[in-house]
């Protein structure tokens, strides 16, 4: 990604950021085809370049002269991989929260059943009922 000691390489910062965004855009679309298995099986890889990314948009920051210095095209092209990171990371963040919104209401509906179906501190007395919220010690059994 450098060059020399404390210099970056635009070009090298275009193409992590233009591989990390195909990465991204791959596990958002695992997520809204509900196959976060298949999201899973790519982290490790973007967990390392999310790293490396970070450390070189510090980089650049840390250098704004470099931006000055590199041609039009450098920067369009910087600037065009950025936007579609962004994008695709808004895209990501709705998958995800749609995700877990059905997971939650998933584990939700289990345990309202769990709740539903047992006996356990019903109310005393004729036709004396108590309605019950699923809770941890619905789901485990632990006090």
């Amino acid at each position: 990604m450098t060059d020399s000691p404390g210099q970056i390489d635009l070009e090298a910062v275009v193409r992590l950021t233009e591989k990390l965004t195909g990465l991204l855009a791959d596990q958002a679309r695992a997520f809204e085809q509900h196959r976060p298995h298949d999201a899973a099986a790519g982290l490790p890889e973007v967990t390392r370049l999310t790293q490396v990314y970070a450390a070189a948009s510090a980089a650049v920051r840390a250098q704004p002269k470099l931006l000055e210095g590199a041609s039009a095209q450098q920067r369009q092209r910087l600037l065009r991989a950025t936007e579609a990171f962004e994008a695709v990371l808004q895209r990501q963040g709705r998958a995800l929260a749609a995700s877990k919104t059905v997971t939650e209401g998933l584990v939700k509906a289990i345990a309202d059943e769990i709740a539903a179906t047992r006996n356990v501190g019903r109310a005393y007395g004729p036709n004396a009922t108590r309605p019950f919220a699923a809770t941890a010690i619905t789901l485990n059994q632990k006090a």
